[in-house]
């Protein structure tokens, strides 16, 4: 596959977004599971669990042991915060069961905070989003200091906080001060992990001759990302489909993206490119649309269609050859006596040995293959 990298360093980069996620789930009445959990999360992996069961904040990455040779009451802190947490969950389970009209069954209550940092301009944004049932029902305006109500159910919550003054201001201090400096020691930790940039294998894809072809790119790191197809320069959106990102089973990620070629010339093939682009890398990496550099498996469905053709032709034959033979020596032993019942035998095998027939037998293979 022809490559157009037009930068293999990645020595110069670009602002990089690092993030830091707190997710805290209450629940009631789920069977077999914990009613709270709490887990912190840097640029996409857990580092931190805690739940009702252990009642204990522990780390899950190796290197966020080492927090505590900076702090040694970290995890003494932590373990104490989420425990207040978790009863605050239950109350409010009960507060809105009771403004929604409901009694029992499963209820989950979710509180989403943290914060996002650039590494470049050093700006800070702060998040704080509670959820219930699947639903948001409040979130923080970290700039305006202020809570706003997503549901009147959770309108007396935001007129109790706006006028508690030391709950904005721990707000204020957990997603804005505390929250980054955490942030910034954890990318320090798991450096290796964190802060490295690996480029992916670009491939161009396609199922059929007629299928659209799939730019997939595959084994890079971070996971913020983009890709795309131009014509001419130009990024295009019509007759294009964009694939979820995913991951690797080895921490990194792959996204693709769909080109419908069905409307598009042979000879505008060249004016068509893949382009893929990390941030925190500054140079594209593109791919440009080139039926040679094409991959699929289409001769090889194609050849085992043949394949399985010849298989059931060479059937038919031997089955001819086992029934046939032994009819043609006793239709010769018996005489002309037994010409009608011969004759009818015959008519029940002439679909079979006619040319007629084996055309039909290779159509038929050929459409359920292609259905």
């Amino acid at each position: 596959m022809r490559l157009i990298l037009l930068l293999l360093s990645c020595g110069v980069a670009s602002s990089v977004i690092h993030s830091l996620r707190h997710v805290h789930t209450g629940s009631l009445e789920i069977p077999n599971f914990p009613d709270t959990v709490a887990a912190v999360i840097v640029d996409g992996y857990q580092t931190n669990y805690y739940d009702s069961l252990t009642k204990k904040m522990v780390p899950t990455q190796t290197w966020m042991s080492r927090v505590s040779e900076d702090d040694p009451d970290y995890w003494k802190r932590e373990t104490s915060f989420w425990r207040g947490q978790e009863q605050r969950a239950r109350a409010h389970i009960e507060t809105y069961k009771e403004r929604f009209n409901q009694s029992g069954g499963i209820h989950v209550l979710q509180v989403f905070h943290g914060c996002e940092w650039d590494d470049e301009t050093g700006e800070v944004k702060g998040f704080d989003v509670v959820s219930y049932d699947g639903e948001d029902v409040l979130m923080l305006d970290v700039k305006a200091r202020r809570w706003i109500a997503m549901k009147p159910q959770a309108l007396s919550y935001q007129h109790r906080w706006n006028k508690d003054e030391g709950w904005l201001q721990f707000m204020d201090h957990r997603l804005l001060k505390e929250c980054p400096e955490r942030l910034q020691k954890s990318l320090d930790y798991g450096k290796s992990m964190l802060q490295r940039t690996e480029l992916p294998s670009v491939y161009l894809l396609q199922k059929t001759p007629w299928s659209p072809v799939s730019c997939l790119a595959t084994g890079f790191y971070p996971d913020r990302a983009a890709i795309f197809w131009r014509k001419d320069g130009e990024e295009i959106h019509e007759e294009v489909d964009h694939g979820e990102l995913l991951n690797n089973h080895d921490g990194t990620f792959q996204m693709s993206v769909d080109l419908n070629i069905s409307l598009i010339k042979a000879d505008d093939w060249r004016r068509y490119d893949c382009v893929f682009q990390l941030q925190g890398v500054e140079e594209d990496i593109v791919t440009e649309l080139d039926r040679a550099q094409i991959k699929t498996n289409w001769v090889e469905e194609s050849s085992s269609l043949l394949i399985a053709v010849a298989a059931v032709a060479a059937g038919l034959i031997l089955l001819t050859v086992v029934i046939g033979v032994p009819v043609y020596r006793k239709r010769k032993a018996q005489g002309p006596s037994h010409a009608p019942e011969d004759d009818q035998l015959s008519e029940k095998l002439k679909p079979v040995l006619t040319p007629h027939t084996s055309v039909q037998t290779v159509s038929y293979f050929h459409l359920s293959f292609c259905s």
